[in-house]
């Protein structure tokens, strides 16, 4: 069955408080932003964009804390690294929702840890919500990283909201005029699907390797 069919096929089968599936081994392809990443099998074939779950990394322009979510995520997780993905849903963008597992390090609350991320309590239901209210409290008494701003930083969910009220959704943008791959998912995100012409979740996908 083809990688992105069984992943389909799995995100329906799972109920959204699933918190367990067996394991599946996957390839990092590339790293988007703070949150999004492509996979393949392990053989290299049939990839896919996975959201990570139950996290929100500031978006890259809200600079310079996107960029330093992108980079903490790319440290983690380097091109060709083996992963498995605990699958909680599908979004409305088509992209495969899960947790990320690198071996037994779980990628999204490591994020949170070093708080580079921000828990998605809108979001959290499937993923241990102790575990990741204990990991971002840590970081916030700790002052680590997105808790070290004095006065703290924009949420990335109020971030988008607000540029969304504001009309800067109002511009249309062709996949040639983007300066990369990872602006272009930050773009999707904010609500340009027509970025996303094969609905594979993946907006302007010729602009992989694209810095």
């Amino acid at each position: 069955m083809p990688l992105f069919s069984w992943l389909a096929a799995a995100a329906i089968a799972l109920s959204s408080i699933t918190t367990t599936v067996a394991a599946a081994e996957f390839k990092v392809f590339s790293v988007g932003d703070g949150d999004t990443i492509r996979v393949t099998g392990t053989t290299g074939a049939n990839k896919t964009t996975v959201r990570l779950a139950c996290i929100d990394a500031p978006e890259t322009s809200q600079a310079p804390y996107g960029n330093d979510a992108r980079q903490a995520l790319e440290g983690k997780l380097a091109i060709g690294t083996e992963v498995s993905l605990r699958i909680k849903a599908t979004d409305r963008y088509g992209r495969t929702v899960a947790e990320v597992l690198k071996g037994t390090t779980n990628i999204n609350q490591a994020l949170v840890q070093s708080g580079v991320a921000f828990v998605y309590w809108k979001y959290i239901e499937g993923c241990d919500r102790e575990t990741y209210s204990r990991l971002e409290n840590e970081a916030r008494l700790k002052n680590l990283g997105v808790w070290a701003v004095p006065g703290d930083i924009q949420r990335p969910w109020d971030y988008r909201r607000g540029r969304k009220s504001s009309g800067s959704g109002a511009n249309r943008y062709r996949c040639k005029e983007v300066e990369s791959w990872a602006k272009a998912q930050e773009l999707l995100k904010q609500g340009h699907s027509y970025l996303d012409r094969d609905g594979d979740g993946e907006a302007c996908g010729l602009l992989v390797g694209k810095p």
